[in-house]
């Protein structure tokens, strides 16, 4: 099927377009590449959405392109359906909103390639051969359109934005030719797929509303393949998590992940890399947010001797030790703006000077961003950077919570408690009664909370045997059940703090801890105990963090830590 795919590339017709084809071909040398990865990633053996979600992934990570979406609209026996990059169940109306859709409907009524510029007034909307190079000479995004057809009938449009970047050697015309080859061989691929999914000789696909799933044996081998160190479970949230992982490993595009706090972002990243082709190369991490700015640049560049008190010697940054390698770097929704721009240069050229130095040092480093921070509100508050966002989120992976894979707190608790015995030489198991509390309980904390919670069960645990009368929650004991009880919304840049409990314990705060008497204030804010530790709780019991979550400053919420009695965990 991939040679047929293939094969396809060579029918598609452009109006006006013949000699930028070969134009974009040479201009870009991996365009075969390109396009010989996109045919295999359409003759996998998965879901309909998930080998679309492949093929944006890789426009998005080998050419100057984001937000790519393959919008299908039902017709022909296609199934209605939006595709991006961190497609999920139900996204799709999310995809849909992102396109302008007098764009849209122009090209499935016309069947002709469109480019809009934003230095174009709305109804200035030009074709592909309409000469409309000079007007884009100096725009920052253009919105490209193409058509996908199956046997002459228009069913869908595969969109992208061209990342310009100001340089005048990206024509969007060109990027137009290459689109249209992509989605000639969607077209291609799409009337193999539809005629087999109806053809009474082979194994009817399955549908759930407009989703097309696979057989669910073969979804079923499928997934039983997908398989990788240090990631336990095998729920549907993370085998779609890893299936993704398996397909964005193998480029050098850079990767954001997103997800809430203990949820396990840096153990895919680590996972990436393992699977990418510099699994053998070195994976450098670092955490953003417990690092000040100047101590964050030298941490990250480097710096000479000399270059400030205490450099007694030349010392190599991240970005020098993780050459050839891969650069995690978590909690990059922290970095102060000024710092952010330093950062835009290296991910923009590969390239720096250390602090204190004039040599400029040239890298190859593939970049995994993590964040639990809302960056999209973030951007439109002018706190983190409009190009560095776009820089950052090539590929966004959803990193699920706990809460959406409940089938996997048995493994993971087992996994702990066998770490547990092994650093303890205990032999401690669990009775079927403590993995049903374990399910019971919501974990807002994520895995690392249900790790905390089953050393500090084990640790407590009087008989061999783990039972439900063994976890603290049941004797009110929870320090996290009383937390996460709390009914007053802490104020946060993105989302509020949950409110359920992690376990079902009627429990009260502490005696004594009313909000008459403990109370911080900074100006016309008030801060009260409970308040103070769910934030503390939140950035992981960081205080510069936490302080900047709060808007404090470190002297103010090291007063409050002191004066409420807070005392400080280390994770």
């Amino acid at each position: 099927m991939t040679s047929d795919i293939l094969s396809s590339t060579s029918q598609f017709k452009s109006p006006g377009a013949e000699a930028s084809r070969s134009d974009a071909q040479w201009a870009h040398p991996k365009v075969p590449e390109i396009l010989l990865r996109i045919a295999e990633q359409l003759a996998a053996p998965f879901r309909l959405e998930l080998r679309l979600e492949a093929v944006v992934a890789l426009i998005q990570s080998q050419l100057q392109m984001q937000h790519c979406v393959v919008c299908l609209h039902a017709g022909h026996n296609a199934p209605a359906i939006a595709v991006g990059a961190g497609w999920t169940e139900g996204s799709d109306q999310r995809f849909r909103l992102r396109l302008p859709q007098g764009a849209v409907e122009r090209v499935l009524n016309t069947a002709t390639p469109l480019i809009i510029t934003p230095t174009q007034p709305n109804n200035s909307q030009t074709t592909s051969d309409s000469g409309s190079s000079d007007a884009t000479a100096h725009s920052r995004l253009s919105f490209i359109a193409v058509p996908i057809a199956v046997e002459s009938t228009t069913v869908g449009v595969l969109s992208a934005e061209l990342f310009r970047d100001g340089s005048p050697s990206l024509d969007p015309n060109s990027h137009v030719t290459l689109l249209l080859a992509i989605a000639n061989m969607l077209g291609h691929f799409l009337r193999s797929y539809l005629s087999t999914a109806h053809d009474d000789s082979e194994p009817p696909l399955a549908t759930d509303g407009n989703q097309t799933t696979l057989p669910q044996d073969d979804q079923a081998e499928a997934d039983r393949n997908l398989t990788l160190p240090g990631v336990v479970g095998r729920s549907p949230a993370l085998r779609k998590l890893l299936r993704k992982i398996n397909v964005v490993a193998k480029s050098n595009a850079t990767i954001l992940l997103r997800g809430e706090s203990g949820s396990g972002k840096e153990v895919a990243a680590q996972a990436i890399h393992d699977l990418s082709p510099r699994a053998n190369r070195p994976f450098v991490k670092l955490n953003c947010a417990a690092l000040s700015e100047t101590i964050l640049e030298s941490e990250l560049f480097g710096h000479e001797k000399g270059a400030f008190t205490g450099a007694i010697n030349s010392r190599k940054g991240r970005f020098e030790l993780a050459d050839k390698g891969t650069l995690f770097l978590d909690e990059i929704g922290e970095i102060s703006p000024s710092f952010q721009a330093k950062l835009l240069r290296v991910l923009q050229q590969q390239e720096f000077e250390r602090v204190g130095g004039t040599h400029t040092i040239r890298v190859d480093v593939r970049l995994i961003a993590a964040t639990n921070k809302d960056l999209e509100v973030a951007v439109s508050q002018t706190q983190f950077r409009a190009d560095l966002y776009y820089r950052l989120s090539v590929i966004p992976l959803l990193v699920p919570p706990l809460c959406e894979r409940r089938d996997d707190i048995p493994l993971l608790a087992t996994e702990f408690l066998r770490t547990f015995n092994s650093e303890n030489e205990r032999s401690l198991t669990f009775e079927p009664s403590a993995f049903d509390v374990l399910k019971s309980c919501e974990f807002p904390g994520n895995i690392r909370e249900l790790h905390n919670c089953v050393q500090r069960t084990a640790t407590m645990a009087a008989g061999p045997a783990i039972n439900s009368r063994d976890f603290a929650c049941k004797s009110d004991g929870c320090f996290s059940a009383r937390l996460w009880k709390s009914k007053q919304p802490l104020s946060m840049p993105s989302q509020p703090l949950p409110h359920t409990g992690p376990c079902d314990a009627s429990s009260e705060p502490a005696h004594g801890t009313t909000l008459s008497h403990l109370q911080v204030t900074r100006g016309e804010r008030i801060i009260d105990r409970e308040h103070l530790i769910a934030a503390m709780e939140r950035a992981g019991w960081v205080q510069a963090k936490a302080a900047r979550l709060l808007k404090l400053t470190s002297r103010q919420i090291g007063y409050a830590l002191k004066k409420h009695g807070v005392e400080l965990k280390h994770l």
